[in-house]
């Protein structure tokens, strides 16, 4: 018969190889994972050293506080004296006017709880970008 070949002739069909060989993988892994293992304990890490909220040693002797109202109107305060409205354009001439050339006189910033956040930034804001050096926001002490 020579129109049929043998079962085992050389026109035999290879399988294709379905599986992956995953054996490589492994050992790539497992290198990678002892060289983390090894360089892991070598790696320092950045003390970040936080302040704290306490008390002040020493109240300064003058301090300018400005006060946000409800109705997100200025008001400004030398040393407890009375609160004098301000407008915010005439906010930073009053503040020097008040710390008298002393740069180090700190200036507070009092809102209430009530007050958006973004009246009180544009105060902050204001101060800072006439160059007034001790800007705070002032906060109830306890919890």
């Amino acid at each position: 018969m020579p129109g049929v070949m043998a079962r085992g002739g050389p026109t035999r069909r290879r399988r294709t190889m379905n599986e992956i060989n995953m054996v490589p993988f492994i050992d790539v892994m497992l290198v990678l994972l002892i060289i983390f293992m090894v360089s892991a304990p070598l790696i320092t890490t950045g003390v970040v050293d936080l302040p704290s909220v306490g008390r002040a040693k020493q109240r300064p002797q003058s301090v300018i506080e400005i006060v946000v109202g409800l109705d997100e109107k200025l008001k400004i305060k030398v040393d407890k004296g009375e609160p004098t409205g301000v407008a915010l354009p005439q906010l930073v001439a009053r503040v020097r006017e008040a710390q008298r050339g002393q740069a180090d006189v700190p200036v507070v910033i009092s809102a209430d709880r009530q007050v958006k956040y973004e009246s009180v930034v544009k105060v902050m804001d204001t101060l800072q970008r006439a160059g007034v050096q001790r800007v705070g926001l002032s906060v109830k002490q306890g919890a």
